[in-house]
C-alpha cells in the first residue's frame, strides 16, 4: 500500500513534479492559439498550416493517451512519466528552432506524443505514491495547480509572442522539463501494476490515430478539390472501420466496445463530442480574431479569454457539488445552452470592439456555461460505468473530447468560408469568424438535446470524481486508477 504523506517532503516533493509535467501539457493546449498569426507571418504559413500547427498535437495526444497509461502500468509509471516530460521538451525545442512550417508541424506530432505520456503518468503517480487517507487531497491539489497553469497560459503565450517572440511559447518547456525530471527521478517512487500483461493494442491505437489524421486532412485540403482529398477521406473512413473491427476482434483492445452497451456512457461521450467541437473551434479562432480583425496584442488577445479558465478554476467544484443535489440532467442541458449564448455574444467583436462591452460579457456567459457543465459531465462518465472501468471510461471520454476539437480545427474553417488567406484579412476573418460562431452555437444546442433527450439520474453510492476543481478548456479532467488502454 502507498504510505506518502502529503507534509512529508516527498510528498511535496511528489505533488511539485507531476504539477510540473502536467502544467507543460496544459499551458501548451492553451497558449499556442495565441501565437498563431504571429507564426503565420513569420514563417509565411497559410490557414492550413496554422490548422496544423494545432491539430498535429491534438492528433497524436488524442490517438494515444489511452496506450501512454498502459505503457506506464506495465514499465513503470515514474519512468513512463519522465519520458514523456523528456520527450515533450525535445519535441518543444524542436518546434522552437523550427525554420519553416513543415518542421513545426512534425514537431508539434512529436510533442503530442510526449503529451501522450506524461498527461495520464502524472495523475497515476500521484493515485500510486500517496497514502489512502491523504490520495483525495492530493489528487485536489494536483488539479487546483495545474488548473492555475492552465490559467496562465494565455496571458503568458501573449506576453512572450509580444516580447521574446513567439518561439519561447516552445522554448518555455525546456526549463521546466529540467526542473521536472530530475526531482521525479530522485523523489517519486517506481510503481507498476502487477497484472500487466505487457500485451497493448498498439494495431488500435496506430488505426485510430491514422483515421483521424487521413479524415483531418481531407477536411482541411477540401478547398483544394482535388481528387487526392475524395482518396484520403475514403482512407480514412476505412481505416475507421478497420480500428473498429480491430477493437471488437482484440481480447485486450485499447477502446472495448462493451463499454458502449451503457447507453449513459454513449450519450454522455455525444454530449462531450459536441461541446468540446464547440470548444476547440471557439479557442482555435478567438485569439485570431481578437488579433487580426480587432487589432490587439498577442497579450491582450491572451488576457482577453483568461476569465472563462479563472471562472472554472473557482467554481467547478461547487457547480459539482450542486450537480450531486440536483442530478447531471439539468446541468448538461442548461450548461451548454449557456456557453451556446456566449459564443452568439461573440457575434459582437470585430474591429473597434470594447472589451468591457463587447468581449467580456461573451467571455463571462461563456465561463458560467462551462462551469455549469463540465463537472457534471465527468461525475456522469464514472457513474456510468463499473467501478472497475471508471478510469478507462474517463480515458475515453478525455480521448473523444480532444478528438472532437481535432476535427473542429479541422472543419471549421472549412464550413465557415475561410480562405487560405483569410487571417491576413480582417474583413475576410471577421465576417468567417462570425459564421464559425453561429456553427459552435449550433452545435452546443445539438449537445443539450442530446443531454435532455437521454441523461439520467446517477444511481445511489456511485464513483464520484476526485478532480473536483478543473481549468483546463481542452477536455474534462482524467480520472481513477485505471485511466489507460486495456483491461486489467
Amino acid at each position: 500500500m502507498p504510505d506518502v504523506r502529503i507534509a512529508s517532503p516527498q510528498g511535496k516533493w511528489i505533488l511539485l513534479t507531476t504539477v510540473l509535467g502536467s502544467s507543460m501539457a496544459m499551458l501548451d493546449s492553451t497558449v499556442v492559439n495565441v501565437a498563431l498569426p504571429r507564426i503565420g507571418r513569420d514563417l509565411d504559413a497559410d490557414l492550413a498550416a496554422l490548422q496544423w500547427t494545432v491539430n498535429a498535437y491534438m492528433l497524436t495526444l488524442a490517438g494515444l493517451i489511452l496506450l501512454g497509461g498502459s505503457l506506464g502500468d506495465h514499465y513503470g509509471r515514474r519512468k513512463i512519466f519522465v519520458i514523456g516530460v523528456v520527450w515533450f521538451a525535445s519535441a518543444s525545442l524542436l518546434c522552437g528552432l523550427a525554420p519553416n512550417a513543415g518542421v513545426l508541424i512534425a514537431a508539434r506530432a512529436l510533442q503530442g506524443v510526449g503529451g501522450a505520456l506524461l498527461t495520464p503518468g502524472s495523475l497515476a503517480l500521484i493515485q500510486a505514491s500517496f497514502h489512502p487517507d491523504d490520495r483525495g487531497r492530493a489528487v485536489g491539489l494536483w488539479s487546483g495547480f495545474g488548473g492555475i497553469g492552465a490559467a496562465v497560459g494565455p496571458f503568458l503565450g501573449g506576453w512572450l509572442v509580444d516580447g521574446p517572440g513567439w518561439r519561447w511559447v516552445f522554448l518555455l518547456n525546456v526549463p521546466l522539463a529540467l526542473l521536472c525530471a530530475p526531482i521525479a527521478v530522485r523523489h517519486v517512487p517506481e510503481s507498476a501494476d502487477g497484472r500487466s500483461h505487457g500485451r497493448f493494442d498498439v494495431l488500435g491505437a496506430v488505426l485510430g490515430a491514422l483515421a483521424l489524421a487521413l479524415v483531418t486532412y481531407a477536411l482541411i485540403e477540401a478547398r483544394s478539390g482535388s481528387p487526392a482529398v475524395v482518396f484520403t477521406a475514403l482512407a480514412g473512413l476505412a481505416a475507421g472501420v478497420a480500428f473498429v473491427y480491430v477493437e471488437k476482434r482484440r481480447p485486450d483492445p485499447m477502446m472495448p466496445l462493451d463499454i458502449f452497451a451503457s447507453r449513459q456512457f454513449t450519450a454522455v461521450n455525444l454530449v462531450t463530442l459536441c461541446v468540446y467541437a464547440a470548444l476547440g473551434g471557439f479557442f482555435f479562432l478567438a485569439a485570431v480574431q481578437l488579433q487580426v480583425a480587432v487589432g490587439w496584442s498577442a497579450l491582450a488577445a491572451g488576457t482577453a479569454l483568461l476569465p472563462t479558465t479563472l471562472m472554472m478554476l473557482l467554481f467547478s467544484a461547487r457547480s459539482g457539488a450542486l450537480a450531486d443535489r440536483i442530478g447531471p440532467r439539468i446541468p448538461l442541458t442548461v450548461g451548454p445552452l449557456v456557453a451556446a449564448a456566449g459564443m452568439l455574444l461573440m457575434l459582437r467583436v470585430g474591429p473597434g470592439a470594447s472589451y468591457v462591452t463587447d468581449v467580456l460579457p461573451a467571455v463571462l456567459v461563456l465561463g458560467v456555461g462551462l462551469v455549469t457543465l463540465v463537472a457534471p459531465l465527468t461525475a456522469t462518465v464514472l457513474a456510468s460505468v463499473d467501478t472497475a472501468r471508471a478510469g478507462l471510461a474517463s480515458g475515453i471520454n478525455n480521448a473523444a473530447a480532444r478528438a472532437a476539437g481535432l476535427i473542429a480545427v479541422a472543419a471549421l474553417p472549412l464550413l465557415a468560408g475561410m480562405g487560405p488567406e483569410a487571417y491576413r484579412s480582417p474583413t475576410a476573418f471577421d465576417d468567417a469568424f462570425h459564421r464559425a460562431m453561429l456553427i459552435c452555437a449550433g452545435a452546443l444546442v445539438v449537445g443539450s438535446a442530446v443531454a435532455f433527450a437521454t441523461v439520467r439520474p446517477l444511481p445511489p453510492g456511485c464513483r464520484r470524481p476526485e478532480c473536483r476543481t478543473h481549468g483546463g478548456v481542452a477536455a474534462p479532467p482524467l480520472e481513477g486508477e485505471r485511466a489507460r488502454g486495456r483491461i486489467a
